[in-house]
């Protein structure tokens, strides 16, 4: 692939699906070229702007399969503007030297406020009996419903969002338990327990935060709904896999659980319009959101920000810190050099090859840093401003060369 090398004023950035502007006005802050469209583009119009676009920002619903990356030649990095990355195919963007960044945590905020929330809902039975006021039924009745102070709310997966839950959840008087596969430090006066079962037979709500994927796809199905607690409420905002819905509708009509609230599931429509498909409509103790745990102002501005400034940083220094696919690698810019930066296939003796070529054109080295990952090497070197058109050429000629690329 041929070396870029040209003005920020000519690089174009292309934003889909109702982005912030605030990333939009960091984007051009920096002088690149933006456009932003409030939809998901159409096949025919995606296809258009990855040939053309040197960076693309997307949400959930654009989805760039392998196919689609393998054609866009001038694509130098994605943005993610959310949590997940599941809609990119990470392999196809590594391979084709692409960088992909998210933003993992600037929604944390808002989920454990929405989990919060849910909790007290399913505490105070406040969604049925809103349906029934709205429909003019003034039941003041107390039947099924309760404080959460005194409470034991069981925590599964103890991360940026469960820890957080449980600061929220202990000021409001409740116990607080929690199970992690790894080893983390409680907060407060929250418990860590060695085993998921005995969290579930303890707790009276138990509140999900872990990652979806094969390792937790099922988490919570019959088997642990034959241990929970009797009477207890369950909340996912995690990911719709984590709980089988069947399972959990056998339990609540059952009696064994009370109720539900989940903000995911396991087949969410593709878009706005798509009508919702789950065994758990019409249960009158289910609370159902859709996927709304990051959509506040505040979690949405931060995520402009977070996915913006990583995209900036490595199109102006080369800084892949925060990358999902990539190795994490940066380097403060050396005055006075012009930074090569080469993403090659990880296989033995690119260094070499690549020093050698440093060496046979006189090259000074400022300042050189490699990391590598499975699939590719990430090579960052800052040298002498007068041979490094040189050393870009010769670059291209190695058999294992992804991409090039040269910052003045």
């Amino acid at each position: 692939m041929a070396a870029t090398s040209f003005p920020k004023n000519k690089i174009e950035i292309q934003l889909f699906e109702k982005i912030h502007p605030a990333a939009v006005s960091l984007l051009k802050e920096e002088k690149f070229r933006v456009e932003a469209e409030a939809k998901a583009p159409a096949d025919r119009a995606l296809k258009a702007v990855l040939e053309s676009a040197h960076a693309v920002g997307i949400r959930s619903r654009t989805n760039l399969t392998s196919l689609r990356i393998e054609k866009a030649r001038r694509l130098l990095v994605v943005g993610c503007f959310c949590v997940g990355t599941n809609n990119v195919n990470l392999e196809a963007a590594t391979k084709a030297g692409i960088p992909v960044f998210h933003a993992p945590y600037s929604s944390t905020r808002s989920v454990a406020e929405l989990t919060l929330g849910l909790i007290l809902s399913l505490a105070r039975q406040l969604v049925s009996k809103s349906h029934l006021a709205r429909k003019g039924v003034w039941d003041k009745s107390a039947e099924g419903c309760y404080e959460v102070r005194g409470k034991t709310l069981g925590i599964i997966g103890y991360g940026h969002i469960g820890s957080q839950v449980s600061v929220l959840a202990e000021s409001l008087g409740m116990r607080i338990l929690f199970h992690d596969v790894s080893d983390v430090q409680p907060l407060g006066n929250a418990n860590g327990v060695g085993s998921l079962a005995v969290l579930l037979k303890q707790s009276d709500f138990v509140t999900l935060h872990v990652p979806g994927g094969d390792g937790t796809k099922n988490l919570i199905s019959q088997a642990q709904m034959r241990i929970i607690k009797k009477g207890a409420y369950l909340i996912n905002t995690s990911r719709g896999t984590v709980v089988n819905e069947e399972a959990l509708v056998a339990a609540i009509k059952s009696g064994r659980l009370a109720g539900a609230a989940l903000d995911v599931l396991n087949q969410e429509p593709a878009t706005p319009r798509a009508k919702v498909s789950s065994p758990l409509l019409g249960l009158d103790q289910v609370i159902l959101t859709p996927h709304v745990g990051g959509s506040t102002t505040e979690a949405q501005e931060r995520i402009a920000r977070s996915v913006a400034e990583k995209m900036v940083r490595f199109i102006n220094q080369g800084s892949t810190r925060g990358a999902v696919n990539f190795p994490n690698l940066e380097l403060p810019r050396t005055p006075n050099t012009h930074r090569i930066m080469h993403i090659h296939r990880n296989v033995p003796g690119v260094l070499s090859s690549v020093n050698n070529i440093l060496s046979e054109l006189g090259a000074n080295v400022e300042a050189q840093f490699l990391k590598t990952s499975d699939l590719i090497g990430y090579l960052v070197v800052d040298i002498d401003c007068n041979v490094s058109g040189k050393v870009m050429d010769g670059l291209e000629t190695l058999s294992h060369t992804i991409r090039t690329r040269r910052l003045f």
